[in-house]
């Protein structure tokens, strides 16, 4: 029933105005989302550089409508890819295919990554894609594998509460892809996801010593550990000290404004940590979707608005 109700929210525009207009959900969004405009993110990203974090920048925006829609995206990347350079924070970008049209015609959407890809490159920039919901997986993978053949500079997000991902993460690790491993974010049904949280820690924590192993570091393969989770986060750093998996072969990601400590005592441990930070005018569907996927994030985002 929640999930009904931030649906709807996401999409209703009393609702938007009402709740900018109190504030509330506004101030909580501040603390996760850098700001509305590409400075703000920049800025963000500076002040993160300066405390000794990478960043990964994501231009705010998804299920665009209108080949117009996918245009404006990506130009808004091409804008941020620019600004990277110009300004010297040191930051890659992260990006949705439904923002590049995806649901209208798969070949645009290529056509467009291929556009932004093109343009980091010229930069010596890094795209991630990220994952959306199990009605996007294959289609995700698919453009991921074409541009692939062309771009070493793009890399892609694995959920660890799909079934499927011990599969797409031995044939990732076969072409020495860089992967973000998230443990996912969608309300999935059953016979695609881990029901049970601890079958999806469980899952997290194979998937992960699986991309570190020797194996898939051989042919090159990269791993971002996404996650929160200091449980998640302590297995993943006794494996690395038994097995004496080199730093530069991984890195911790973790959301701008969540576990800040956390973040820094990384740092402070000599890991590579980079922070996701999303920006842009898009806050609003963007921040009611997420609690509509996971409707226990209100009580994270609650907790955290008063956690550092």
């Amino acid at each position: 029933m929640l999930r009904s109700v931030f649906l709807y929210l996401s999409a209703a525009d009393w609702a938007r105005k009402w709740i900018v207009r109190i504030g509330l959900t506004r101030r909580a969004v501040e603390r996760f989302v850098a700001g509305d405009t590409l400075a703000d993110g920049l800025e963000a990203a500076r002040r993160l550089n300066q405390h000794g974090m990478g960043v990964s920048l994501d231009h705010l925006g998804e299920s665009v409508s209108d080949k117009a829609g996918a245009e404006q995206a990506v130009q808004a990347y091409l804008e941020l890819l620019d600004a990277i350079r110009a300004s010297g924070v040191r930051a890659t970008v992260s990006l949705k295919l439904t923002q590049l049209g995806l649901d209208l015609d798969e070949a645009l959407c290529v056509a467009n990554l291929r556009r932004i890809l093109d343009c980091a490159r010229e930069t010596g920039g890094h795209v991630t894609i990220d994952m959306e919901s199990t009605a996007h997986t294959d289609a995700t993978l698919r453009v991921f594998h074409v541009v692939r053949t062309s771009y070493e500079n793009v890399g892609i997000v694995i959920q660890a509460y799909l079934y499927r991902s011990e599969a797409d993460l031995r044939a990732l690790a076969a072409e020495g892809a860089f992967v973000r491993l998230c443990k996912g974010a969608y309300k999935e049904p059953p016979e695609h996801a881990f029901p049970d949280k601890s079958d999806v820690d469980a899952n997290y924590v194979h998937l992960m010593k699986q991309y570190l192993g020797d194996e898939a570091r051989a042919n090159g393969a990269y791993l971002a550990i996404a996650t929160h989770d200091e449980t998640m986060i302590a297995a993943a750093r006794a494996f690395i000290e038994e097995h004496d998996i080199p730093y530069d072969a991984f890195e911790f990601q973790m959301l701008y404004g969540i576990r800040t400590r956390l973040q820094e005592q990384l740092r402070d441990d000599g890991f590579q940590v980079v922070v996701y930070v999303p920006y842009g005018t898009q806050w609003y569907p963007y921040f009611m979707r997420r609690l509509a996927e996971r409707p226990a994030n209100v009580w994270f985002i609650l907790s955290n608005f008063f956690r550092r």
